[in-house]
């Protein structure tokens, strides 16, 4: 089976849009695709979360599945024991994905935040669900400041753990790039010890879907699923 997990570094580094269009490449070739949300926290009932912004950005040509919810914008540990709902257990997850990857030919499991991000009271982790899937896990990077660190710690951590990366991906771009993003193209792929396999533009997520199909195996690096990318700046 081929089941891939998502990992940001933080928050807010454009992980969903990544998943996105890691999806949208793989259904440009032919594949069926299937998307989980380990924990989605943050939305109420009723309001759209990560998948429907998965399925609203490729045309809802995969499969999305949201396996726990919690109101509150918090770790998913926290959020559960707050909210009194179950705790999303790695081996839910994975099992979860083993299923759908019987009837798909990609499955991409998307975390919560960074990748030690607490999910159950036991301290379990996106890395806990992907290594009992035996997946990689890409990893996803702000362009700026303070990336390299978070990406460094990042890759020792899957390291540590026996994990594969095989790339990062920048998840957004900003129009005006600063001399630290610009700087970081070239310093990205030794902070993470993978190749820099993906550089999304800032607003990305705001396309419809006919333009973010036609537009992502142009900002995916061809170990990801795309065609590959040029470099939007030089040092």
């Amino acid at each position: 089976m081929s089941v891939w997990c998502v990992s940001g570094t933080g928050t807010e580094v454009g992980k969903t849009v990544t998943v996105a269009a890691l999806a949208a490449c793989a259904v440009a070739e032919g594949q069926r695709v299937a998307v989980v949300k380990a924990a989605q926290t943050g939305v109420t009932a009723g309001e759209p979360g990560d998948v429907a912004e998965v399925l609203r950005l490729t045309g809802d040509a995969v499969t999305g599945l949201e396996l726990a919810r919690y109101p509150e914008p918090l770790a998913p540990e926290t959020a559960a024991r707050r909210a009194g709902l179950p705790y999303p257990r790695p081996a839910d997850v994975a099992q979860a994905a083993t299923r759908l990857a019987a009837e798909h030919d990609l499955v991409l499991v998307e975390g919560a935040g960074g990748l030690l991000v607490r999910f159950d009271d036991a301290g379990a982790t996106l890395a806990d669900v992907a290594r009992l899937l035996d997946a990689p896990v890409v990893v996803v990077a702000a362009a700026g400041l303070g990336t390299l660190n978070t990406t460094a710690l990042t890759a020792e951590a899957l390291a540590a753990r026996g994990l594969d990366c095989p790339g990062v991906v920048i998840g957004s771009w900003p129009e005006q790039a600063d001399l630290a993003a610009r700087c970081n193209l070239v310093d990205l792929p030794v902070a993470a010890g993978a190749p820099l396999a993906g550089v999304l533009p800032q607003g990305a997520g705001a396309l419809d879907a006919a333009a973010f199909r036609a537009a992502a195996p142009g900002w995916l690096g061809p170990e990801l699923g795309g065609r590959g990318f040029a470099l939007p700046a030089e040092v």
